[in-house]
């Protein structure tokens, strides 16, 4: 399993909608509200055969209120 981050920027008054939307998903480890350009963080972990573009697109980022989205991949550096 891999870990990746999502960042979401919501429509305004749309933050709450969209955070109940994935959390309904029950696909995300992790889910906080964040301060700053983006309003929510998402932690997922995906099989290392995953597409996480494609997971991204089909699961997340077609969620009404979203505007844009942010992913980040991590890597073992210790």
């Amino acid at each position: 399993m891999k870990p990746i981050f999502v960042q979401l920027q919501c429509a305004p008054g749309k933050t709450y909608d969209v955070a109940d939307a994935i959390y309904k998903t029950e696909l995300v480890s992790e889910l906080y509200s964040t301060s700053g350009e983006y309003d929510l963080l998402l932690k997922v972990y995906l099989s290392t055969d995953d597409d996480i573009g494609k997971f991204v697109n089909d699961n997340i980022a077609g969620i009404p209120g979203i505007v844009r989205s942010l992913t980040t991949l991590t890597f073992t550096a210790f």
